[in-house]
């Protein structure tokens, strides 16, 4: 994130910023003055909803943003994913997507890159109702 960014946050909504975990327990509004990392609780997927590979993709670049202490492993854990996720698709249309992706993350952009991927969810879907993509298993991520 660069530069002011004003945030509308609802009663006992949370916000991931730097690592921490704020929830307010009222209609509040927070600016942002300065560079930070943020998630908010919206955009936040649970374990148990990585059922996809693209959505277990997605799960892993948010540990990066929330948990900086184990950026490192979970760079490990996406370079390993990444690879794998571009021999599985074959679509082009997710191809490309990975490939912008991958130049997000490279650039230091784990937000960015969460925003492409949640682009491409109803891609995989569509994919995966054709049947030329099979959903993920869960305990992978894990």
């Amino acid at each position: 994130m660069t530069g002011r960014l004003k945030i509308h946050l609802k009663a006992n909504e949370r916000i991931f910023i730097n690592g921490g975990v704020l929830k307010v327990d009222r209609k509040v509004s927070i600016e942002l003055l300065n560079d930070v990392v943020f998630l908010l609780e919206s955009h936040v997927m649970q374990q148990e909803d990585a059922t996809t590979p693209l959505r277990q993709l997605y799960f892993i670049v948010q540990s990066m943003l929330i948990d900086p202490h184990t950026v490192s492993l979970a760079r490990q854990i996406y370079d390993q994913s990444y690879t794998l996720l571009l021999a599985t698709f074959k679509d082009r249309d997710v191809l490309e997507g990975l490939v912008e992706v991958q130049t997000r993350i490279e650039r230091g952009k784990p937000f960015e890159a969460l925003k492409k991927i949640r682009g491409m969810f109803a891609v995989e879907q569509r994919l995966i109702d054709a049947g030329d993509v099979e959903k993920a298993d869960v305990k992978a991520v894990a």
